[in-house]
């Protein structure tokens, strides 16, 4: 067990071995939902966003951040959940995005691309995370969890999940 003093810097680089339940490829530090460490001598406390409001991944991830650190000697752990401002795709690392990739998940696209949260609005050209191809198509605006859709290549044919961009 390695003992963590109240250096910021390696609590944080502690939380890169706390992974999303929903993607285990990411760290919640590749996700960017880690807002701010702060260290007391009485407490530590860990500000997260959710990527949706009332995402069900962050009972869990609040317990395994907990966890982590009180295995690292912090007596007194506290998460605090804020809402605002609201997570955004751009707080992911590109660390991250590539991990969404080579998974198997198509990462959100820059911001040059539409990011056109109708429903009903026509496909944006998401590429196929297994052979690049932009031929693709939206199946459903939701895939194996909210914040993606899926989509299916018709060039490969195989369906695939797109890490939604707001």
């Amino acid at each position: 067990m390695e003992i963590i003093n109240n250096d910021t810097a390696l609590i944080w680089k502690a939380l890169e071995e706390v992974k999303d339940p929903e993607v285990p490829v990411l760290s919640i530090i590749d996700l960017g939902i880690v807002r701010n460490v702060v260290v007391s001598d009485e407490e530590l406390i860990v500000t997260i966003t959710p990527t949706y409001t009332g995402c069900p991944a962050m009972d869990m991830i609040a317990t395994d951040i907990k966890l982590l650190l009180a295995g690292r000697g912090f007596k007194k752990v506290t998460i605090q959940n804020i809402l605002s401002p609201a997570w955004t795709t751009d707080w992911m690392s590109e660390e991250g995005k590539q991990k969404l990739k080579e998974y198997g998940i198509a990462p959100p696209q820059p911001r040059q691309q539409i990011c056109n949260n109708d429903l009903f609005a026509p496909n944006e050209a998401i590429p196929c995370p297994r052979c690049n191809s932009y031929h693709t198509r939206r199946i459903s605006e939701f895939g194996s969890t909210a914040c993606k859709a899926l989509y299916q290549c018709n060039d490969c044919k195989e369906p695939f999940d797109y890490f939604k961009c707001h």
